[in-house]
């Protein structure tokens, strides 16, 4: 079972800070805003035995987890579980409760459109695609069923493949290292792993 603290429990330990956390949300998510103190690193590039081991004597010590709203992190929080190490917390709620608390935060550069658009944008273009090309031949009916499993599987799972593809493409990753305003800038653990 995944342990969890909300992001009101949260707000003692975050004004006295020494906490390790880590945002396991994308990049482009990261840079736009991101609680102090946490460092990005993306859900598709967790390696837990590898942070386990940087943390040195704090290993001992909670891990606190965050993304969006709290599925990835509890994703995390459960690969980490698997590995053998039990004291990773997940902040329920995510990066929008933290926010919502007044809990401190970094903000970057906006992107120009959330990565959730982005998804709904690129699966529909795909859905019309299909059916117009299936006037010319039915086989292309296959386009508009994959990405509505893959929508459908996402939901389920609360995964999107297509949100980790797409925020690896050039215009999402143009965000990257732009300067961060707000409370402690990006430096100090603000920033994101490689």
């Amino acid at each position: 079972m995944v342990s969890t603290i909300s992001c009101q429990e949260f707000a003692p330990l975050s004004k006295k800070g020494g906490f390790d956390m880590i945002d396991v949300r994308t990049r482009p998510e990261f840079y736009e805003v991101h609680a102090v103190g946490a460092l990005c690193v993306p859900l598709d590039t967790l390696n837990s035995e590898m942070i386990m081991a940087s943390r040195g004597e704090r290993s001992k010590e909670p891990l606190y987890i965050i993304c969006r709203t709290g599925g990835r992190s509890a994703q995390a929080c459960s690969a980490f579980a698997k590995a053998g190490f039990d004291n990773v917390v997940n902040v329920d709620g995510g990066t929008l409760a933290w926010v919502a608390a007044g809990l401190p935060v970094n903000r970057g550069t906006k992107m120009r459109m959330s990565l959730e658009r982005q998804v709904r944008i690129f699966a529909g273009l795909m859905i019309v695609a299909g059916t117009f090309l299936a006037r010319l031949n039915p086989w292309f009916l296959v386009v508009p069923g994959v990405v509505g499993a893959s929508l459908a599987f996402g939901g389920l799972s609360n995964s999107c493949g297509m949100g980790v593809i797409i925020a690896k493409m050039p215009w999402n990753k143009s965000l990257q290292g732009q300067a961060c305003s707000g409370s402690g800038g990006c430096s100090g653990g603000g920033g994101c792993s490689q």
